[in-house]
């Protein structure tokens, strides 16, 4: 569903969904005065505000500090809601400040939601602030430190680090909640947040880090495990090599790998359809695409062997000097999309930075000479712990906090295997079953979804504006996580919508982990009840 088409569709339901809805501003003319006599009244340490602004229904929201770097959808935008905009920065060190901003809307739930962001975190993330104020959610978002999505502002100055880590959106949250109990007399009653990719990331590090700042957390593909994420990242070079080399693997054998995986394990889960529904169960034999005598390799519908071997090392863990396991294998069915990022015969730019940046503090660092001693000095380095990756949510836990974790299964930069990785690493740690890691976090994998959204299948599950399927809890993982928070009632699935157009073509129940979808029939596999959790 396009974004206008979604905001309409939000703000229609917007008071059915709301539950607690303020009347402290209730008619338009007051809520506009309050709004434009706030800015005064914002005093907090470090804090230095810019703009206090009244948005009514029909003005175009001007993006004027996304930076060219920052690809957003809502560049400029027509609200259909009524809110308060503030824009301020604040000081996180004599070297270091963020840019935030809080989204205050006239129909105000009670209910406070920060968002998160995205590569290497300089943009705002609008996108979400949108979709959640929309809701009636008190919304704030941050640059993460600094503008564009890029690592150079890293260089020389750990501060900056330091707010990508953890700090910019902690303090947003603080800084937030302060300027929403300014502006709502009755404060708010749960906090939120919403991210994806390097926002998921951000997520789990609330969890960890900060377990009283959200209730509820929706943390989607997250790039945790950061370092060695970036070490995946970085490896993929030494595996292809160059464009010309004899280890790579071009655009068109990429198709035809592709479509040997599917052959070979599409079917897998009972229905051939052209998703892979569980990525565990494939495990390909790519030797059978090796060129026979009456081939050719120059047609690109078959492998040299060298060319298999290098597929072969795509779909392997990595594993660091001492055979300590780095990161997991790039999941099957992702690899159309992951062959122009990551096995183009070029340096992966985030790796490249932040090696650049962060850990050597060398702008001309040749990415090419990456090998497994970079790998381990850098996870030896992990700044802030920013990998992310502690398995013990004891206190978040203890605190009556949910968090609602999903991950695409044709994800091109970040392997959902990764993410299982987490989910074991979990249980084992603080030894429970899945059964009783579902009272306070689920994870769902989320077959035909891309990097936090698009993708082949029924991957649109209310992650966000674009990916808008509807109101009810069960296709919302927004507001699955409000009926969780608040009525205590669990997502025993997120149901995912397969959209053509502005059209629904079918929905998808998708299982919580570790239990597997099956196509049992007897209908269409478009169907959603011929498909079973096991």
């Amino acid at each position: 569903m396009r974004f206008l088409s979604f905001l309409n569709v939000v703000c229609a339901a917007a008071a059915a969904a709301a539950g607690q809805v303020s009347n402290h501003h209730n008619h338009p003319s007051r809520f506009q005065s309050e709004c434009e006599s706030l800015k005064p009244k914002i005093q907090a340490p470090n804090v230095h505000v810019h703009s206090v602004t009244y948005v009514p229904i029909g003005t175009n929201i001007s993006m004027a500090n996304v930076p060219a770097t920052c690809s957003s959808a809502a560049q400029e935008v027509v609200s259909t809601f009524e809110f308060c905009r503030v824009a301020l920065n604040v000081t996180t060190s004599s070297r270091s400040q963020i840019f935030m901003e809080a989204w205050l809307p006239r129909n105000y739930t009670g209910r406070f939601l920060s968002t998160g962001n995205g590569g290497l975190g300089g943009c705002v993330a609008y996108g979400d602030m949108i979709y959640a104020a929309g809701y009636g959610f008190a919304t704030v978002g941050t640059n993460n430190g600094h503008f564009g999505d890029t690592g150079v502002f890293f260089h020389n100055n750990p501060e900056v680090v330091e707010d990508f880590a953890y700090r910019a959106l902690h303090t947003g949250v603080v800084v937030g909640k302060r300027i929403v109990k300014k502006f709502f007399p009755q404060g708010y009653d749960k906090s939120y947040y919403l991210g994806c990719s390097t926002g998921g990331r951000q997520g789990w590090k609330s969890v960890q880090r900060f377990p009283n700042d959200f209730d509820g957390v929706v943390a989607g593909a997250p790039a945790f495990n950061f370092i060695n994420l970036i070490n995946w990242g970085a490896r993929f070079l030494t595996v292809t090599g160059t464009t010309g080399s004899d280890s790579f693997v071009t655009e068109q054998q990429w198709q035809t790998v592709h479509q040997e995986i599917m052959r070979q394990c599409d079917h897998l889960d009972g229905a051939t359809d052209g998703i892979i529904e569980d990525t565990d169960l494939c495990q390909p034999i790519i030797e059978t695409i090796i060129c026979n005598s009456t081939q050719s390799p120059e047609s690109g519908t078959c492998l040299r062997g060298t060319e298999a071997k290098t597929v072969n090392a795509i779909f392997e863990p990595t594993y660091g000097i001492e055979g300590k396991l780095l990161y997991p294998r790039m999941q099957p069915g992702s690899e159309l999309a992951a062959s122009h990022i990551y096995y183009t015969g070029a340096p992966f730019p985030y790796a490249t930075d932040w090696y650049r940046y962060v850990v050597y503090s060398n702008p001309n660092w040749d990415a090419s000479t990456w090998t497994l001693e970079d790998a381990a000095l850098a996870e030896a380095q992990d700044p802030h712990e920013i990998s992310t990756f502690n398995p013990d949510l004891s206190p978040f836990a203890a605190k009556g906090g949910k968090v609602l974790h999903y991950h695409g299964l044709e994800d091109p930069i970040i392997s959902s295997d990764n993410s299982k990785l987490y989910y074991k690493r979990v249980a084992d740690t603080m030894n429970l079953s899945p059964s009783e890691l579902d009272h306070f976090y689920r994870f769902y994998p989320i077959s035909g979804m891309g990097h936090c959204a698009s993708g082949n299948g029924a991957g649109n599950i209310g992650q966000g504006s674009d990916t808008f399927a509807g109101d009810n809890p069960d296709d919302n993982v927004l507001l699955a996580m409000v009926r969780w928070v608040e009525d205590g009632v669990a997502p025993d699935f997120v149901r995912g919508a397969k959209s053509n157009g502005s059209a629904i073509s079918y929905r998808r129940k998708h299982c919580r982990y570790p239990k597997r979808n099956r196509y049992v029939g007897p209908g269409s596999h478009t169907d959603e009840d011929a498909w079973v959790c096991l």
